[in-house]
């Protein structure tokens, strides 16, 4: 069902903000043009995160005493563009002896592990820097405090019942916190960081005080949209600013190379090429390779390296598409074995022994997608092992790790490990506990989940004027961002008569429309259902530039098709 979203009556002061654009930023919540295209001059200001104070006199000290800090980042693509965040920036700020890390999925297991901290002793670090994590890795912080290391934690995720005994922790979500923005990604807290960093050196008249960080802002972008953190104001202007720089060609090498790889146009990149054809790229490496080699690329500076570690990655990707590809096929297979009474689980939780643990994330979200309810995807840590690795997606209404801490907490033991926050979550369990985790998972749900919130609904702004079918607002709406999670990309909605289709690719459907103005192209990816398309029908599509065929040239990119109610029963023609 297609629902359209309502601007307010009270549109507020724009300063010349095109018609279009206002509609579009007040349904999302902006009242004034400061609001809807936030700068950085607008940032929350650093002091008001908890825990800079200390954690800044931990740097600063390691800094004067040049010790060596050893940075450890995530096998994710927030995690691994914290990473590169943390060692340049510390770098520029004065530090000499900086060096990285990152866990190896299926060696050391998430985070700050035991396992790591053992790896990391042949570095001989005087501080551990986590970005990213740290939150949850109460064991290798012990371990790292037990070899007479220093711990600083930067991290955003939600915080367990107790902290881990770090010297000093960064998080905008610890509780009580009075940062306003919770929704800061780990790559924006390492950030915050490096600017307090950056104004006690001010403060003190010692080198790095007059650090360019905005160098950093397209790591921060990146990272930032990869994560799928909420877009609020705070992060708005980090990322356009990042994107800004990235369409100026002023990003670091590698970015520009991962960029190049993917087959983007750098001056006319948004956020959805970051989260559909960067992002992707990164995170493959801590899917089913190493981190290190995404990380590698990002500290990159020579463009030739930058290219062969960005060609490393694309392979890799292109490996991981067809993995989760066959995860996919199998996991509709299991729906269909879970789906015997015409009806779904609230929550389907789903395992197959060949499943790959880098991947159930991917598998989990997709599902979620299609079936419009949270899902849970598990997979062996290991071919063969009796410990399962599983990760969720949620929808809105429903705190995936909240989720999590009811079922820990009414069947102790039964998870070993678990974290995330409101729409993502991963977890380790038993694979013999699978069924009984199963059934509690399921009664926790059902006391948690409106089944109401399940119905699948298609967000619209609306229908599109005649007049604004061209390529001065196409662009306007990809460049009038920028858009993402909790500020959604703008689509609409309308009726239109399908004058000629096809199938290309053997699942996507190409489509000719009459629209307000002549013949429009549209493309409807995974859209062919085996059945011809109705001769009238109600679409929900994005408006976009047409960049294979270049010029003036615009399509529709259709999200959602039905039948038009006043539908003729005559079929559309088609073309081979």
């Amino acid at each position: 069902m297609i629902r359209r979203r309502v601007a307010p009556d009270d549109m507020g002061d724009w300063g010349g903000l095109p018609p279009l654009l206002q509609r579009l930023h007040a349904a999302r919540g902006a009242r004034s043009r400061e609001e809807a295209r936030p700068r950085l001059a607008h940032l929350l200001p650093p002091d008001l995160l908890g825990g800079l104070a200390d954690a800044v006199r931990l740097l600063a000290d390691a800094i004067a005493a040049d010790r060596h800090i050893v940075v450890v980042g995530d096998f994710d693509c927030d995690g691994a563009t914290a990473c590169a965040v943390g060692v340049r920036g510390l770098r520029v700020l004065g530090a000499r002896r900086v060096s990285h890390a990152v866990p190896n999925r299926r060696v050391h297991g998430y985070g700050l592990s035991p396992a790591l901290v053992e790896e990391l002793a042949a570095l001989q670090p005087a501080l551990l820097l986590t970005v990213d994590h740290g939150i949850a890795c109460h064991a290798g912080i012990a371990a790292a405090k037990a070899r007479g290391w220093q711990v600083l934690v930067t991290d955003h995720h939600l915080p367990g019942d107790a902290l881990p005994p770090a010297d000093a922790i960064v998080n905008p979500n610890l509780r009580g916190d009075p940062f306003p923005s919770k929704a800061l990604a780990g790559v924006g807290v390492v950030f915050y960081l490096l600017l307090a960093l950056r104004a006690d050196c001010r403060r003190r008249g010692v080198a790095g005080g007059e650090a360019d960080l905005g160098a950093l802002l397209d790591l921060v972008a990146v990272g930032t949209v990869a994560d799928l953190v909420p877009l609020d104001a705070n992060n708005r202007a980090l990322v356009a600013a990042g994107l800004r720089q990235l369409r100026a060609g002023k990003g670091c090498a590698g970015l520009r190379a991962l960029i190049e790889v993917a087959g983007r146009d750098p001056a006319c990149l948004a956020a959805s090429d970051i989260g559909f054809g960067l992002a992707p790229r990164i995170n493959a490496a801590g899917r089913l390779q190493d981190m290190a080699i995404g990380i590698e690329c990002l500290l990159c500076d020579d463009a030739t390296r930058a290219r062969s570690l960005a060609a490393t990655l694309h392979a890799i990707n292109a490996e991981r598409q067809d993995l989760q590809q066959g995860m996919l096929d199998a996991a509709d297979a299991a729906l269909a074995r879970l789906d015997l009474d015409g009806e779904l689980p609230l929550v389907p939780c789903l395992f197959d022994a060949d499943w790959h643990p880098g991947v159930v994330g991917l598998v989990a979200s997709r599902l979620k997608e299609r079936l419009s309810r949270p899902v849970f995807a598990f997979a062996p840590a290991e071919p063969g092992s009796p410990a399962l690795r599983g990760s969720a997606r949620s929808v809105a209404g429903l705190h995936v790790r909240d989720l999590l801490a009811a079922v820990d907490a009414a069947e102790p033991g039964l998870i070993e490990r678990f974290g995330g926050h409101a729409m993502a979550a991963g977890l380790s369990i038993a694979r013999d506990a699978l069924p009984r985790f199963r059934q509690a998972l399921a009664r926790e749900a059902a006391l948690r989940l409106d089944p109401a919130l399940l119905a699948a609904e298609v967000p619209s702004d609306g229908e599109l004027q005649p007049h604004e079918f061209d390529i001065v607002h196409a662009c306007l709406l990809r460049d009038g961002g920028p858009w993402g999670q909790g500020y959604p990309e703008p689509q609409f909605d309308g009726e239109f008569e399908v004058r000629r289709w096809r199938v290309v690719g053997g699942k996507h459907l190409k489509l000719e429309l009459a629209g307000p103005r002549g013949t429009l192209d549209a493309i409807h990816f995974d859209g062919w259902s085996g059945q011809p398309p109705p001769s009238r029908v109600r679409i929900a599509y994005r408006l976009e530039p047409d960049g294979y065929r270049g010029g003036e040239a615009i399509q529709l990119r259709v999200l959602h098709l039905e039948a038009a109610a006043t539908a003729p029963v005559a079929r559309a023609a088609a073309t081979a």
